[in-house]
């Protein structure tokens, strides 16, 4: 029974690796046109998680804060409140244009979806960390 978790848990580990894979193999190796949806699809994910946590009592980026911090203050609340913002606003508008790229060429879909659309969200992780480096100076 020991053997067959530590394989269940490897294997848990494992999958989005396969998954992974799994779908690059299939957008490489046949004209599977369904994949081109996979960005919207996670961008949209991504949208309603942030945007239906504000209709919450904590949203999921004040959950995170509250994981690592338990006694984050009011300033650290109202700050984690409107990143949520930001990230619903920023993920429903790179669904918007992934959508968009589902009917142009694949070579821009590619472009969009597998570089521009990360280097977008790595420059909103970096100027987030800028702003949260300050604001935990001003607010501890």
């Amino acid at each position: 029974m020991l053997f067959l978790d530590k394989i269940w848990r490897t294997i848990k580990a494992l999958a989005p690796f396969i998954g992974m894979f799994a779908v690059i193999g299939l957008f490489h190796f046949t004209d599977f046109i369904l994949l081109k949806y996979y960005p919207p699809v996670m961008n949209f994910c991504l949208f309603f998680i942030f945007f239906s946590s504000l209709f919450q009592e904590r949203t999921v980026i004040q959950k995170i804060a509250l994981a690592s911090d338990p006694d984050s203050n009011e300033a650290v609340m109202n700050y984690t409140r409107n990143l949520t913002y930001i990230w619903a606003l920023f993920t429903f508008l790179n669904f918007l244009v992934s959508v968009g790229t589902v009917f142009m060429s694949e070579k821009i879909w590619a472009l969009y979806n597998g570089f521009i659309s990360y280097l977008l969200v790595g420059i909103i992780f970096i100027i987030e960390y800028i702003v949260r480096i300050n604001f935990m100076r001003k607010h501890g």
